[in-house]
């Protein structure tokens, strides 16, 4: 359990989080296609198929740590020290950044943790992710983010692949919360593996069993935490936070209670509103497919034209450069018009938060379909959450990649008024 303090969690957290120095991640992460040929693997190809274009004042640990081996979820594997980041490398690589909420204040020391989570066949699998701690005094307690990465394209962009200044795992533990990134499956020690893209299942335990295994490791080490923690995320980011989010509220044990709240930004929270837009998207721009393709009877596609609609509809989420081999599941199931599988497999709009959650969203996103937030905010009410709200990006235009840094500014300004032990 991440946590070691019993206190109870603020119930007024309202929602942000940061992610404008990664911008240079996100330009191409956050959706958006290009030309060439990107590595997916689907139920519908069989085979992969080519779709076209606090710390402490001391050291935490002295050197690797590696543990028993085991197969049981949330297991820790290993813990790797990686290195220390400087606050003033923190403050020289945030010049020109403009979001004033990040205060850098701490020296941050990495480590890259090796755990057992599940791939997107519920298969053990072992995965990683970076734990970034602030240098704080002795005993001085810090709260936890949990921070989930948009979609990246190339395994150096994964978390533990890239702790440097301008990681934002590195840069929130500057301003003294201890940070938790999974890398994902498919990025990291699993290169390699299918990333289950879209599928809430195993992006959610990719998440919740880092928890796990990073209260080992905390326990191990004596890092004191002061029983708050926030969970974060922009783009598919904010997918895997609600994804997380529920399945820890399920799971009701002493991390769901450490839970202030989660903030999501730009997030397909829909997945069907989502690639719905996108099929209108296709249909706008390939004319033949517009005469061709019903949208209410898609089941009944011919296989070469299914094929050319997925991979119209893939171009579109992913570049050609991608080195990460993606599991297409999402888009068969879409493509199967099976709304109560994509529902099951992919949604994570639906279903009675107990914490706060805050959602962000413009207007203008023509990556992530501002619908994709309204449905959630129309369903969790409508379940009676009892504090879920919508904040609109108010950046002209308004769209995916013009709205990151004002999510990242209001929900650390928001979290600012709530969090203990920075």
């Amino acid at each position: 359990m991440l946590t070691n303090s019993r206190n109870e969690p603020s119930r007024g957290f309202t929602a942000e989080r940061w992610c404008a120095l990664v911008a240079t991640c996100l330009l191409g992460a956050c959706g958006g296609g290009a030309d060439g040929d990107a590595v997916v693997v689907g139920a519908s190809a069989g085979n992969s198929i080519q779709a076209p274009a606090e710390a402490t004042s001391r050291p935490l640990a002295t050197g690797p740590v590696t543990l028993a081996e085991g197969t049981t979820p949330g297991t820790l594997r290993s813990a790797v020290p990686l290195g220390r980041v400087s606050v003033q490398d923190v403050l020289a690589a945030m010049a020109g950044a403009r979001v004033p909420a990040i205060a850098p204040v701490y020296d941050v020391d990495t480590f890259r943790l090796t755990y057992v989570t599940s791939d997107s066949r519920n298969q053990p699998i072992v995965a990683s992710g970076l734990l970034a701690v602030p240098r704080k005094g002795a005993g001085a307690a810090s709260p936890v983010i949990s921070y989930q990465h948009p979609t990246i394209f190339r395994d150096a962009q994964a978390p533990s692949n890239n702790p440097t200044a301008s990681e934002p795992a590195v840069v929130m533990a500057s301003m003294g919360y201890v940070v938790i990134a999974a890398d994902y499956v498919g990025y990291g020690v699993s290169k390699g593996a299918p990333h289950p893209y879209l599928l809430a299942g195993p992006m959610a335990a990719a998440v919740v069993d880092l928890l796990d295994a990073g209260s080992v490791h905390v326990n191990n080490v004596g890092l004191p935490l002061n029983g708050q923690l926030f969970l974060v995320g922009y783009s598919q980011g904010a997918h895997a936070t609600l994804a997380a989010h529920r399945a820890l509220q399920a799971r009701g044990d002493a991390i769901a209670a450490a839970v202030v709240g989660s903030a999501a930004g730009a997030g397909p929270l829909d997945v069907g509103a989502t690639l719905d837009e996108l099929l209108r998207r296709v249909r706008r721009e390939v004319p033949l497919l517009a005469v061709l393709v019903n949208p209410d009877l898609l089941q009944y596609l011919g296989s070469s034209l299914r094929r050319q609609l997925r991979d119209e509809m893939l171009r579109r989420l992913m570049p050609g450069d991608s080195d990460v081999v993606f599991d297409g599941r999402f888009i068969d199931i879409f493509l199967d018009n099976d709304r109560a599988a994509i529902n099951r497999e992919s949604d994570v709009h639906d279903w009675r938060p107990a914490q706060p959650v805050r959602l962000f969203h413009g207007r203008d996103d023509q990556t992530v379909p501002f619908v994709a937030s309204a449905h959630a905010l129309q369903a969790m009410q409508g379940r009676g959450a009892p504090d879920v709200l919508l904040q609109e990006c108010t950046s002209v235009p308004s769209g995916h990649l013009d709205c990151v840094q004002p999510y990242w500014q209001t929900m650390l300004s928001q979290m600012a008024q709530v969090v203990r032990g920075l």
